[in-house]
C-alpha cells in the first residue's frame, strides 16, 4: 500500500504538482493525488517525459486522479466528456489508472429509484471512456447521517448501496473510494470490507473521529488524525484491506482545525506531523 498525500486535506493550499510533488518526498509520503488537468497542461507544455520525471526524480508516484466530468451538470459534462479520451490516455501513460468521484448521500429532487437510476446513467458516460483507457472509477459514499438528515429524499450513504450503484454503472470498472470516516458514519463495520475484492477498492481514506460523540452525531468535517482517539478501528479496517490484498493509495483526510491552521503557515510542518501519524498506522499494522 502507499501512504498518499492530498495537500488540501491538511490545510496546505496553492501549490503546484511539483511542489506536491516535493512535499510528499520531504515528508515520507509514496505516492501523491493529483489533478489530471495540470498534468495535461504540463505534458502539453514540456512532453510527456518531461511529466514522468516529475514523479521520478523524487520517487513518488502518481496515487490518484479526480473524475474531471462534473457528471451532475447537463450543461458541463458533454464538453468535459469530450476531453477525458485524451485524459484518460494521459494517466494511462503514466501508469495511473485510478480515478475517483463522490455521490452527495441525499436528494431535493428524486426519490431514492428514480436518483438511483438517474446516477446510473450520468455515471456511464465517463465510466465508459476510463473503461476503454483501461482505467477504473471510485465512487466516495458519504456517511454521516448528520448530512443528509434534513434532505427530502435519502440517497447512497454507506458500502452496499454503493457496490449495487457500481453494478448498475455495468462498465465493469466502478468500485469503491473507502472511506474509513465514512464506513464507520454510515454504521458500517469491518465486515462490510469482507464482501468486496481488491479489484473493487480504488483508492482509501484513513482518518480518526472524535471521541464522546454518538456516531449519529459526528460531523464530516471535524475528524482526528489517524490512530489519534480509536474510536475507529483502523488497525482492522487495514488488516481487512490486508486481506483483500489491496496495495493501492491511502491518504489521510484528517479535517482538523489545528493542522489546517498549521498547514497555512508550514506545509512542510504539517505534511510531516501528518506524515507520522501513517507511519504509526504501518507500523501498527505490520506495514513498516
Amino acid at each position: 500500500m502507499q501512504k498518499t498525500l492530498a495537500p488540501g486535506a491538511i490545510g496546505v493550499k496553492g501549490l503546484s504538482l511539483a511542489q506536491t510533488i516535493d512535499l510528499a518526498a520531504a515528508s515520507g509520503f509514496d505516492s501523491v493525488v493529483f489533478d489530471i488537468r495540470e498534468a495535461e497542461r504540463i505534458a502539453d507544455a514540456d512532453g510527456l517525459d518531461s511529466l514522468r520525471d516529475l514523479f521520478a526524480r523524487a520517487k513518488i508516484r502518481p496515487g490518484y486522479w479526480g473524475l474531471p466530468v462534473a457528471w451532475r451538470n447537463d450543461e458541463k459534462a458533454p464538453v468535459e466528456l469530450q476531453e477525458l479520451p485524451r485524459r484518460a490516455k494521459l494517466a494511462a501513460d503514466l501508469g495511473c489508472l485510478r480515478a475517483t468521484t463522490g455521490v452527495p448521500p441525499f436528494s431535493d429532487d428524486r426519490p431514492y429509484d428514480d436518483n438511483f437510476a438517474w446516477t446510473a446513467d450520468h455515471l456511464r458516460p465517463a465510466a465508459r471512456i476510463l473503461a476503454d483507457a483501461g482505467c477504473r472509477v471510485g465512487i466516495e459514499f458519504i456517511g454521516p447521517k448528520t448530512f443528509r438528515t434534513n434532505a427530502r429524499y435519502e440517497f447512497i450513504y454507506n458500502l452496499p448501496q454503493t457496490m449495487q450503484l457500481a453494478a448498475a454503472v455495468g462498465t465493469g470498472n466502478v468500485g469503491l473510494l473507502l472511506d474509513a470516516w465514512h464506513l464507520y458514519t454510515s454504521g458500517g463495520t469491518i465486515a462490510d470490507i469482507d464482501t468486496v475484492t481488491a479489484a473493487d477498492v480504488v483508492a482509501v481514506h484513513v482518518n480518526d473521529a472524535p471521541a464522546g460523540i454518538p456516531v449519529d452525531e459526528q460531523i464530516d468535517n471535524v475528524r482526528r488524525l489517524p490512530l489519534e482517539t480509536g474510536v475507529i478501528d483502523l488497525v482492522g479496517f487495514m488488516h481487512a484491506l490486508q486481506r483483500l490484498g489491496y496495495d493501492g493509495p491511502v491518504m489521510p483526510e484528517p479535517f482538523l482545525q489545528r493542522l489546517d491552521e498549521l498547514g497555512a503557515k508550514d506545509p512542510l510542518a504539517a505534511a510531516r506531523k501528518v506524515g507520522a501519524s501513517m507511519d504509526r498506522l504501518w507500523e501498527a499494522v505490520g506495514l513498516s
